[in-house]
């Protein structure tokens, strides 16, 4: 472990000149005497590491210094091979790159390591869009990747959801574009509005792709737009993914689950709901049963939800969904009272 995590801190210094003490210990996830310790032990090993104090201070390599620690390890070669998204590259228009730069680098690996790297590919495929829906690309969508490449000031025409008339229902700004993201098989693309910085969002919005109508560059914004640098694309999907989610919880449902009802639930519900009815749930009963407030979207959609997990949960509030569950619970054992060959003609129709 600790070799890995020495060869891991020199690439990082050779590739970032600079990196401090606290930058290295967040990147390998040690302590900064950790990092200490480590850039001695480089050091012993004849790696020219040094450390400069002050403002513009951190680790260096010697100048002209390189490396040699490049070589991939076969599981390495397995992992990068991974990366790609064929689905994701073509629709950006970038799959004839990819597959040159794949070929240039299975050209640079050893005759073991290419070997391994070719294996990954044969054995494992990642397919992004979801089931049951026609897969399409977004016809603005490589052009939109280009502007985000070139940190390329934009302005674009939005049409609204729910709108029939997408023209008259469009919305245009300016932005400008910082990351595309692919979620179970719709694109979007998060944008800055540089006009609405110092408002409490700092000017962010989020747009699906397949609903921007024109894309075209901004008038007089010939030079890139200066990114900030502290924006992790990752970080900001998932804070606002789990924002958005929450913010379609709009009702609440008190139930009584068994155990198994309880451990079945993150399966049956949304997993913000879960999170925050966790933290409602009261101590088990002599019977085992546990009670909790679970976040839903409306009734309706609680009812599907949670009657897939049957006798498992029992609904205590509100009444009217409470009394729907009665009601769906009377026609189910009328249905399954006699055998089904004894029922007369049309009389299951009846009970449904």
């Amino acid at each position: 472990m600790r070799a890995a995590r020495l060869i891991r801190m020199a690439l990082l210094i050779q590739s970032n000149p600079g990196l401090t003490a606290a930058a290295l210990a967040r990147e390998l996830d040690i302590s900064e005497r950790t990092v200490i310790r480590d850039a001695q032990a480089l050091q012993e090993a004849g790696i020219p590491v040094r450390s400069e104090r002050g403002r513009v201070g951190g680790y260096f390599l010697a100048a002209g210094y390189r490396t040699r620690l490049t070589t991939l390890h076969p599981s390495e070669a397995e992992t990068l091979f991974l990366f790609g998204l064929p689905s994701a590259l073509q629709d950006l228009g970038l799959s004839d790159a990819a597959e040159t730069a794949r070929l240039k680098l299975t050209a640079t690996l050893l005759p073991s390591v290419r070997q391994a790297a070719e294996s990954s590919v044969r054995r494992f495929h990642l397919d992004a869009p979801a089931w049951f829906r026609e897969a399409a690309t977004p016809e603005l969508l490589p052009e939109l990747a280009r502007a985000v490449w070139a940190d390329r000031t934009v302005h674009l025409s939005y049409a609204r959801a729910g709108r029939a008339d997408a023209r008259a229902s469009a919305v245009a700004r300016v932005v400008e574009p910082y990351g595309l993201v692919l979620k179970a098989g719709t694109w979007y693309v998060v944008v800055r509005v540089p006009g609405e910085r110092e408002e409490h969002d700092g000017g962010w919005r989020t747009y699906r792709v397949d609903r921007i109508t024109a894309l075209d560059p901004a008038p007089g914004a010939e030079e890139p737009f200066v990114r900030d640098p502290s924006f992790d694309l990752a970080a900001h999907w998932e804070a606002r993914s789990a924002a958005f989610a929450r913010t379609l919880l709009r009702t609440t449902v008190t139930i009584r689950l068994t155990g198994r009802g309880l451990r079945r639930l993150p399966a049956v519900v949304d997993g913000a709901a879960v999170v925050d009815a966790l933290a409602s749930v009261s101590a088990p009963d002599p019977a085992g049963l546990v009670t909790l407030d679970l976040p839903t979207e409306s009734e309706e959609v609680a009812f599907d939800q949670l009657a897939r997990l049957g006798a498992d949960v029992e609904v205590l509030a509100p009444a009217c969904l409470r009394a729907r569950f009665r009601e769906r619970a009377a026609a189910l054992a009328a249905l399954y009272r006699a055998d089904p060959q004894e029922r007369e003609p049309g009389e299951a129709e009846a009970q449904r």
